[in-house]
C-alpha cells in the first residue's frame, strides 16, 4: 500500500532537524498547544486518507490560544488545501477547526488563521505579534450551522495570507487576504482544533488534505511578452490520484519527485496508464510500483494517448526518433504492448480520441504549413485525413468521441474564452456547452455517456494556452445539459487531465496534481 507519509518530502524544511515523535500522516508533528486542560490528539486513517482530530482548549483568541494542532515546518509560499467536518452536531458555538500559519509553537505566537465555528461562522483572524490581541475582518461569513462539511484553503503569497472557502460542487470564494509582515519565512502550518469550552473534547475529520508549493510562474498571457521569456520552468514533484465522484474524496496513490502526466484508467478498472519520461506505465489503482508498457522502440511518448472502445488497441503521440524538429506523431499498438504503427506521416499530430467503430482517431494537428491548429479525423489503416475544423484564427483541442458515437467533444475559443464544444462526427452542427468566465480544455466524457468532466484554468491566461502550474479545477457537468459543479481544487495544468481518465464504472477518475520544486529545466518533448 502506498504510504502518504512520503508527502512529507515536498512540504518540509531540515526534516533531519524537527522532531518526528508525533509524525502523522503528512504532518511531522501533533501536539497541544497552551496547554489546554483536556488532551487532544489525532488518528490517520491510511485507506481512506483522512484524519480525524480532538481537540480541547478555552479559545483561539485574545493574547493566548489553547487548541491542537497538527503541523509541518515551511518556508516560503505556499497553499494549504482541506475538506473539514465537525463529527457531531451538539458542542459549543465557537467551537473552531480550520488551517493555521504560526511562527512558533507559543501560545501566544503570531498567527493566521483560517476558521470555520460550530455555529458556521467563517472568518480570517490574525493575531500580528507574540502577545497581541486576536482580530478579525468585519466581512464575516456565515454558514448554515448543518453544513455537511466545507472546503477551506489559505494560501501564502510573500507577506499576504489569502483565505478561501467553498462547499462541493463550488468555486472557491475570497474570505479575507491580510499582510503579516513582520512573519517569519519559516513558519509552522497546519490544522487545528478547538472545544472552546476547557471542560469538553471536540472531534472533526479532515480530507483531502493537500500542501502545494507553488513555483514563480514565468508564463504570460500576453503572446509577445511570452516569446521574450526563458522557454525552460521549474519542474514540481507529482501526485497521482483518484477521486470517487458521489463524494469527491481524493486519494494518493503515487507521487514522483520528478514529472509524470495524463492518466488512462485501464478497461479491468484494476490499473492506471500513464507518462512518464518519454514510455507509459501501469500502476494499481490502489498503488504500488510502476510497470514499464512495451511500446517497441518509440521512447518519447508525450501526455496524448488513450483506448480504443473494443479496449484492444492503444493510441499514444510521440516524437519520432531520429527525426530533428520535435514534431509529434500518432502511432497504435496493441493494449497490452507491442510495437507501434505510425498512423500520421505528418507532423505535429497529436492523437485525442477513438471513434466508436475504433477504425479512426481525431487528432489536433498543423497542415499546409499553417500555425493554427485544426481537428482531424484519421483512418487508421490508410492514415488518409478528413479535416472536422477549417479555423484560421484560435484554438481547437482535445476532440473525443460520445460513447454512443453521435459527439465529438472538444474544447475552441472562437469567442475569446475557450470553451467546451461538440459536433457531429462529419464535423457539422458544432454547438457550444459552457458558457464561462474561465479557460476550459480537455472534456472527457464518462463511458456511461451521462458526464463531461474537463479542467478549468483562470481567466488571466492565454486562452490558447495551458500551461502547467496553475491553480485549476476540475469540473462536471451533464451531457443533457445543466449548469457544471466543480469536483476537485488543485494546482497542476499541463498534464493534470490531458486524457480521458474515467473509471470502466463511470464512478471515478484519475487526474494528476502537483507539489513542489524537485528538478529544474526538465519537461517532456513533444507536448503541445
Amino acid at each position: 500500500m502506498f504510504k502518504l507519509l512520503s508527502l512529507v518530502l515536498f512540504c518540509l524544511i531540515n526534516v533531519a532537524s524537527f522532531g518526528q515523535t508525533n509524525a502523522i500522516g503528512i504532518f511531522q508533528n501533533h501536539a497541544d498547544i497552551g496547554n489546554p486542560k483536556k488532551t487532544g490528539g489525532a488518528r490517520y486513517e491510511e485507506v481512506t486518507q483522512t484524519y480525524t482530530i480532538n481537540g480541547g482548549g478555552s479559545n483561539i483568541w485574545f493574547n493566548r490560544d489553547e487548541f491542537h494542532y497538527l503541523y509541518n515546518k515551511i518556508q516560503g509560499d505556499f497553499i494549504l488545501t482541506a475538506n473539514f467536518e465537525f463529527v457531531g452536531q451538539e458542542g459549543d458555538p465557537h467551537r473552531k477547526i480550520g488551517w493555521m500559519i504560526r511562527e512558533s509553537a507559543d501560545e501566544a505566537a503570531a498567527s493566521m488563521n483560517a476558521v470555520i465555528h460550530g455555529d458556521g461562522l467563517t472568518v480570517l483572524q490574525w493575531r500580528p505579534l507574540r502577545g497581541a490581541y486576536m482580530r478579525d475582518p468585519q466581512d464575516e461569513i456565515f454558514y448554515p450551522k448543518k453544513t455537511v462539511f466545507q472546503i477551506v484553503q489559505l494560501e501564502r503569497s510573500g507577506k499576504k495570507m489569502i483565505m478561501r472557502v467553498a462547499n462541493w460542487g463550488e468555486p472557491l470564494q475570497e474570505v479575507g487576504s491580510h499582510d503579516m509582515p513582520d512573519m517569519p519565512d519559516a513558519v509552522l502550518a497546519g490544522l487545528f482544533i478547538s472545544s472552546h469550552n476547557p471542560e469538553a473534547v471536540e472531534e472533526a475529520r479532515v480530507w483531502n488534505v493537500r500542501i502545494d508549493k507553488p513555483v514563480a510562474s514565468i508564463y504570460h498571457p500576453n503572446p509577445q511578452i511570452q516569446k521574450t521569456l526563458p522557454k525552460s520552468q521549474p519542474t514540481l514533484g507529482c501526485r497521482l490520484e483518484t477521486m470517487t465522484l458521489a463524494d469527491g474524496k481524493r486519494k494518493v496513490i503515487h507521487e514522483s519527485s520528478g514529472k509524470f502526466e495524463a492518466p488512462n484508467w485501464m478497461p479491468d478498472g484494476k490499473k492506471l496508464l500513464f507518462n512518464e519520461g518519454g514510455s507509459l506505465y501501469t500502476i494499481p489503482v490502489n498503488g504500488g510500483t510502476p510497470e514499464k508498457l512495451n511500446t517497441g522502440a518509440i521512447s518519447k511518448i508525450n501526455n496524448d494517448h488513450g483506448i480504443s472502445f473494443d479496449r484492444k488497441q492503444l493510441a499514444i503521440s510521440s516524437n519520432k526518433e531520429g527525426a530533428t524538429g520535435g514534431g509529434s506523431y500518432v502511432y497504435v499498438l496493441p493494449l497490452t504492448g507491442g510495437t507501434p504503427k505510425m498512423v500520421t506521416e505528418q507532423s505535429p499530430s497529436y492523437w485525442h480520441g477513438w471513434a466508436t467503430n475504433n477504425k479512426e482517431v481525431t487528432i489536433v494537428a498543423q497542415r499546409n504549413n499553417s500555425k493554427i491548429y485544426n481537428l482531424y479525423q484519421v483512418n487508421v489503416a490508410t492514415g488518409n485525413e478528413k479535416p472536422l475544423t477549417t479555423n484560421i484564427t484560435g484554438h481547437v483541442d482535445g476532440p473525443e468521441y460520445s460513447p454512443d458515437g453521435k459527439f465529438i467533444y472538444y474544447n475552441a475559443n472562437p469567442t475569446g474564452t475557450m470553451q467546451i464544444w461538440r459536433m457531429k462526427p462529419d464535423g457539422s452542427g458544432k454547438e457550444q456547452i459552457t458558457f464561462d468566465e474561465n479557460h476550459n480544455w480537455f472534456p472527457h466524457i464518462s463511458p456511461d455517456g451521462k458526464w463531461i468532466a474537463y479542467i478549468s484554468f483562470p481567466t488571466d491566461i492565454d486562452p490558447n494556452s495551458h500551461p502547467s502550474y496553475q491553480r485549476v479545477t476540475l469540473r462536471l457537468v451533464s451531457t443533457s445539459g445543466g449548469a457544471p459543479r466543480v469536483v476537485a481544487y488543485l494546482y497542476g495544468g499541463q498534464g493534470t487531465i490531458n486524457v480521458n481518465s474515467w473509471s470502466p464504472d463511470s464512478k471515478s477518475i484519475s487526474f494528476v496534481s502537483n507539489s513542489q520544486v524537485a528538478e529544474t529545466g526538465k519537461e517532456l518533448s513533444g507536448t503541445k
